[in-house]
């Protein structure tokens, strides 16, 4: 059996945020392959977060954020379920995060299911047509629509997109490791995105991608 060390046990608490004791139970589970440690701990996160997905959260935070150009703004409501949860560090990182991450990807909405059905539709279709006209056989056009379909969301829905500080999650996913850490339900409600002359005519100016390169930037 693999010596489980304090500095193996920090190690994987640096990188997941789970508690002292859950790192070292995963580290003798999967024989200190600290890959596996990590895995581990996120399905252990999701199984805990699903438990408590049907739990109330009526506390929170309504948190704003402005790029520093002034142009574009947020307000975004996030719920938990105690004053104590919303008062820590680690609920007020994950507010400022999202916040952050509406401005640089403009989402359409929070989750699937607040996507107006018809554009989702009008895709599909789009895509079917555009498959079909490109001689893809018909037989496997509703798997290759079904995939790009997919990709939309990941695109348009706020939970779906890829976390700009780490893209080899999605926010999603983020909120889960939070869920777990925290011991709490916390939804993400709704936001508002304001983007300055947004709807007039003027000079085209890629603020999103100005916002999501200084977020790069900062995170390195």
């Amino acid at each position: 059996m693999v010596e489980i060390t304090p500095t193996m046990v920090k190690e994987l608490r640096e990188r997941t945020s789970a508690g002292m004791m859950d790192c070292k139970k995963a580290l003798l589970e999967c024989d200190g392959d600290m890959d596996k440690a990590a895995e581990y701990l996120r399905k252990k996160g999701l199984v805990a977060a699903a438990k408590k997905a049907g739990r109330a959260a009526t506390e929170g935070a309504v948190t704003s954020y402005i790029h520093s150009n002034r142009r574009i703004g947020v307000l975004l409501e996030i719920n938990c379920e105690t004053d104590f949860v919303a008062g820590t560090d680690k609920f007020k990182a994950f507010c400022s995060d999202v916040a952050m991450q509406i401005a640089a990807m403009n989402p359409d909405c929070v989750r699937r299911e607040d996507l107006d059905a018809n554009l989702v539709e009008r895709e599909r279709g789009f895509l079917r047509d555009k498959a079909l006209a490109e001689g893809k056989p018909a037989a496997i056009v509703d798997r290759i629509v079904d995939g790009q379909i997919a990709k939309f969301y990941s695109e348009r829905v706020l939970l779906e997109q890829k976390f700009i500080k780490d893209d080899k999650m999605t926010l999603q996913q983020l909120l889960q490791e939070l869920v777990a850490s925290v011991g709490e339900n916390v939804q993400v409600r709704r936001f508002v995105r304001y983007e300055l002359g947004e709807g007039l005519q003027k000079k085209h100016e890629d603020f999103a991608a100005e916002v999501a390169a200084q977020i790069q930037g900062g995170s390195r």
